[in-house]
């Protein structure tokens, strides 16, 4: 029998147990212990992936030496682009004048003549601003051709917290050590290197440069071509004159387009060509000391002055430090007892680390970020969502604004593309496959695909969300108007039903349908819904009316087509589509419905879920890649199957390497950065949640898993 004395020590310990689990669940993540925690380590060069330092703007990709020695890993930008010299018997305004097929009164561009189309669609292309890597000499002072197989004691290690790599390793007895980071404010890097070999005068540096052009439409896992000499030039400037800092220039040029790259630091070196019939130059270091240190700077134009590697070393801290203490954070590892946990929290830190080197520049990121090129180096505006949306969830904004401005930068060029080129009576209508100009590449797929239409409304929304400013408002207006009149005057009444009616022709999300048979897609009409949705708000909170057809077209759109309880592919779709290939082979769009997106007043949440777990059970999985694990993730996470969340975003064949690299696998070429930026879109509405959920971490099971945010945004 319980006394009052023993209720009252029940209760203070009941009271002193719930005390210590607040004081346990209100601890603040040790950030930096777990971001140290996955430090990537190799001991030898891999064949499909560098490790990088950047800074979003520019990357720099190293084999196990810290630089590009025995592997010609990339050096890339987001300004580093070149168009190719035009075909024979080609001129500009052979170019200007280029116009496509007419179809159903609508003018396209694609199906015109070549060979200008195909310029068209490979230019302008990105280029690998060149190479730098040890040269290693013997005791009489020449070079010797050594193999990486030959270097002992190979340790490479990639400091997250300050964005520092350190590779050391022997060679002929002596320890060398190199440390490379990259500049936060220029596209510079700084290398110091440490070694008794130095002081002997057997390590000295090299620059390279490859020609680089449009004619692979993947270049992977290597960009540019190293031997083809004839076709570009550089030329070597030394003395005064050239920037503060600045000791030796190489200008580069390939056809019409130059690129300079500068040398300086502290250390004085000699600067020399190799050959004439060569673009590769040695750095010689001046004195025989056991270290050197050297900035190289890339530019499209001259430069006032070079950082020393000294302060790019104070950038680099700097920046990453205040990336990783002052934004979102995710602590999936530490209290859980899951065994999946950790793998799951490797895969969150490098995607922070590698979008944040990739992807963080003035306009949306190529599918391989600053790795390697896919598609000439294009960007594709419909992958901006999967890319960069993550970052608004992430507080990241100081990142995301880089980018989302491009909506307001390519306005008028998306008014063009409808009015003009496509005969809209308003609105402006969003490319897929483009470039810094804002330009459509010619082709099919690229002009008839229509899911990258809402993306602004989405952007537009969460920067509201953050920020619930008039500026946001009027910042995003026009953006905003623009993309709602065109989605208004695409959708086109059916007489025969009253509705309206998406395509034909059209492409759906996965680009695997006729689009002439395609009608009415379910995820598109969906999209539609919500961005018709959003856009009107947007105008309300503006304090303006609404115009009347945005409401007309959203309150009466198709139905989402629907055959035995489950939501189809597309209106008039063969009814055995879920057991034909042709259907069930790329981007389960179907799962989105309610997941990637937010509860639309078109669908309803039991088909839905019906509709997700037909595709579990249905579609090729085995054909599925990067953003889709996490879009099943959403799904299955908004639909209360928390155990499955988990599970797709760890899929066997949902894959990250070794540095954190999204493996692209037989789809595409490594790496692949929609993968990354979906897993972080997914863990921020699997941990922070979602407008309606209810308690916390709403994506994750409630056994084994212990999650813990700090400065995280809901995903709607």
């Amino acid at each position: 029998m319980m006394t009052s004395k023993t209720h009252l020590c029940a209760a203070l310990l009941g009271l002193t147990t719930l005390f210590d689990t607040t004081l346990v669940s209100a601890e603040k993540i040790d950030r930096h212990a777990l971001v140290s925690r996955f430090n990537p380590v190799r001991t030898a060069s891999s064949a499909s992936t560098p490790m990088q330092v950047g800074n979003g703007h520019f990357a720099f990709g190293a084999d196990v030496t810290g630089l590009q020695t025995f592997l010609p890993w990339a050096t890339m930008s987001d300004w580093g682009w070149k168009n190719d010299s035009l075909p024979a018997r080609t001129t500009a305004a052979d170019i200007e004048d280029y116009r496509g097929v007419v179809w159903d009164g609508v003018q396209y561009e694609f199906g015109g003549p070549q060979p200008v189309q195909q310029w068209l669609i490979s230019n302008p292309n990105r280029v690998n601003l060149g190479r730098v890597g040890l040269l290693f000499l013997d005791e009489h002072g020449q070079g010797v051709h050594v193999t990486e197989d030959e270097l002992e004691r190979k340790k490479q290690v990639l400091d997250l917290w300050t964005g520092t790599m350190t590779s050391t390793f022997r060679w002929e007895g002596e320890d060398v050590a190199v440390q490379t980071v990259a500049a936060q404010g220029s596209s510079t890097i700084g290398v110091t290197i440490t070694s008794p070999l130095l002081e002997r005068r057997r390590l000295e540096l090299f620059l390279d440069f490859p020609w680089n052009d449009g004619s692979e439409k993947f270049e992977a896992p290597f960009v540019g071509v190293w031997n083809a000499t004839q076709n570009h030039t550089t030329l070597l400037r030394t003395g005064g004159g050239l920037g503060r800092g600045v000791r030796a220039q190489i200008t580069h040029t390939m056809d019409a387009t130059t690129f300079l790259t500068s040398v300086g630091g502290r250390s004085g070196f000699s600067i020399a060509r190799v050959s004439p019939d060569e673009h590769r130059y040695t750095i010689v270091p001046s004195h025989s000391r056991r270290s050197f240190s050297i900035a190289i700077a890339y530019s499209p134009a001259a430069i006032q002055s070079i950082p020393s590697t000294t302060t790019i070393q104070h950038e680099s801290e700097e920046a990453w430090d205040n990336f990783w203490s002052n934004h979102g954070f995710v602590d999936v590892m530490t209290g859980s007892t899951d065994a999946r946990a950790e793998e799951l929290q490797r895969r969150i830190i490098l995607s922070q680390y590698l979008l944040r080197v990739n992807e963080a520049g003035d306009y949306p990121p190529q599918e391989s970020g600053l790795v390697n090129n896919g598609w000439y180096g294009k960007f594709h505006m419909e992958m901006f969502f999967w890319h960069s949306a993550h970052w608004a969830l992430w507080n990241n904004w100081d990142l995301l604004d880089r980018a989302s401005s491009v909506y307001s930068r390519f306005l008028p060029t998306a008014i063009q593309r409808a009015q003009v080129q496509q005969g809209y009576p308003t609105g402006a209508r969003w490319s897929k496959m483009t470039d810094p100009s804002g330009r459509s590449a010619p082709g099919e797929i690229n002009e008839l695909l229509i899911w990258e239409q809402p993306h602004p409304l989405v952007f537009a929304e969460y920067e509201y969300r953050a920020r619930r400013s008039r500026a946001t408002l009027e910042k995003w207006r026009d953006v905003v108007h623009a993309t709602a009149d065109w989605m208004a005057v695409y959708a086109h009444r059916n007489k025969s039903t009253g509705f309206f009616d998406l395509g034909p022709p059209m492409y759906v999300v996965s680009e695997d349908t006729s689009p002439n048979a395609t009608r009415n897609p379910a995820f598109e009409l969906a999209y539609w819904r919500f961005g018709l949705d959003r856009a009107s708000i947007w105008m309300e909170r503006l304090g303006e009316e609404v115009p009347p057809a945005w409401t007309e077209v959203r309150d009466n759109l198709a139905p989402l087509p629907s055959e035995g309880g489950l939501y189809a592919v597309y209106e008039g779709i063969p009814s055995d589509f879920w057991d034909t290939p042709t259907f069930t082979n790329d981007h389960p769009a179907l799962v989105g419905l309610y997941g990637w997106l937010p509860r639309t007043g078109n669908v309803s949440l039991a088909m839905a879920k019906a509709t997700a777990e037909k595709v579990w059970t249905s579609w090729n999985i085995s054909n599925c890649w990067g953003w889709d694990f996490p879009m099943l993730a959403m799904s299955a996470a908004r639909n209360g199957e928390t155990e499955k969340a988990v599970e797709w975003l760890l899929h066997p064949l949902f894959e990250f390497d070794d540095v954190g690299m999204p493996v692209g696998g037989v789809r595409v070429p490594t790496p692949y950065f929609p993968g990354s930026g979906a897993l972080l879109y997914a863990m921020a509405m699997m941990s922070e949640g979602w407008d309606g959920s209810e308690g916390a971490a709403p994506g994750f099971p409630k056994e084994g898993w212990a999650v813990r945010m700090e400065g995280m945004n809901k995903a709607m």
